[in-house]
């Protein structure tokens, strides 16, 4: 009677209760969200881990970037899925744990470092959007880190409540081969999101986008009027379009009257692009935004190469590419690259690769951009058709 009274004892003790199934669940779905929101978007991963090391003075991590941003992806969409379903309840909360103390003290630091910078001058180069959701949802750094302390409260009592959570009811062996299905799944999903683009575009050259209205200044509308009298003090105010027309309305105009002054009216004064900092300059330094981005232009093809030295050489030779270049020549189809590396760099580029289109100089601060170049389109190269300065397609230089 003892021996099956303290049986029962010990089941109940180790049954979980409905609030520790909420909360284990919700901890669980936030975690797996939070991975899902950056495995759509290796790419993005990569470039926040490279922003991290450049802020920390850790430049020399840059050829890891890319393959850290996807492991910790996987990391934390697998400790999510093993929570969600009980999968080794015990190291997955200390994972659980790891994981957020770790991230507490950073964001902690990011959300101090970012008060200091805004009010006492400071300069640590701090990242300025934690990459928590990818780009999926934008957070201060105050923000993260207060969502951070709320995590780490659900995590603390998840990990003080581990002995009452049940594993799944499986043998060892299936336990760890369930784990590798989930990250078996960031795993794919990632490689599939590599080779292609993200299923979701959260960038500014989003299908359908116009980026003449997001980038291009419009220039204030000025009214010009040219005054004239004649003999007998008459006077006229004539348009340009006037100007072309009066001798048709009265021949002898100019011998009759006589020029006095030019009057210019700002109608609308000039609007700042919602985004500054792109531009394409040439070798001398002029800028043909304003020629490319508008409205009249029909087709336009933009290469984009955000760092020439880590183009990859597949891309720019493959002989799809070779032969639209050919066949907008041939077509009168404007075709042009942009970069933000140099100016050298650019014409070195073109030399070893025999190219003829022009390429553009878009100028950055190499730790606080703006990187529009190089957030574009996941893809290095990576080709944009505009047409009437909306984006049209966009193109991976692996489906080249």
């Amino acid at each position: 009677m003892s021996k099956t009274f303290s049986h029962q004892r010990a089941a109940k003790k180790n049954k979980e209760t409905g609030w520790l199934m909420i909360i284990r669940i919700l901890l669980a779905c936030v975690f797996i969200f939070a991975g899902l929101t950056k495995i759509i978007d290796p790419v993005a991963s990569g470039i926040k881990m490279d922003e991290y090391f450049i802020s920390f003075g850790m430049e020399f991590m840059h050829p890891f970037s890319l393959w850290l941003g996807i492991l910790m992806n996987i990391a934390e969409f697998t400790l999510g899925f093993m929570l969600l379903f009980r999968i080794r309840v015990k190291l997955t909360t200390l994972g659980f744990l790891l994981f957020m103390v770790f991230f507490f003290f950073l964001t902690a630091w990011l959300a101090i470092a970012e008060h200091l910078e805004v009010n006492y001058g400071y300069n640590f180069n701090v990242v300025k959007d934690c990459g928590c959701f990818g780009h999926a949802i934008s957070m201060s750094n105050m923000e993260t880190f207060l969502k951070n302390v709320a995590l780490m409260i659900v995590t603390l009592l998840v990990f003080a409540k581990r002995n009452d959570i049940p594993d799944i009811r499986l043998t060892l062996l299936g336990q760890w081969l369930f784990a590798c299905v989930g990250a078996g799944i960031s795993l794919f999903l990632q490689y599939y999101f590599l080779t292609h683009l993200p299923i979701i575009d959260n960038s500014n050259w989003k299908k359908g986008k116009n980026v003449i209205e997001l980038f291009v200044e419009k220039p204030a509308e000025i009214e010009i009027l040219f005054e004239y009298q004649n003999a007998k003090g008459e006077e006229m105010f004539l348009t340009m379009d006037e100007m072309g027309t009066i001798s048709e309305t009265i021949p002898n105009f100019y011998s009759a009257f006589d020029y006095v002054d030019r009057i210019d009216s700002v109608m609308n004064e000039a609007v700042k692009p919602e985004m500054e900092g792109f531009s394409m300059l040439d070798e001398q330094g002029r800028d043909w935004t304003n020629i490319y981005l508008n409205e009249n232009r029909e087709n336009l093809y933009i290469l984009f190469m955000h760092d020439l030295d880590e183009v990859d050489e597949r891309g720019i030779k493959s002989e799809n590419l070779q032969k639209l270049i050919s066949e907008c020549i041939s077509k009168d189809i404007d075709f042009v690259g942009i970069t933000n590396s140099s100016p050298e760099k650019i014409t070195e580029f073109k030399e070893k690769y025999n190219l003829t289109f022009p390429i553009y100089h878009n100028p950055i601060n190499p730790i606080k951009g703006p990187f529009i170049v190089r957030d574009a389109i996941r893809s290095n190269p990576g080709l944009i058709l505009l047409q009437h300065g909306i984006v049209a397609q966009k193109i991976p230089w692996r489906k080249f």
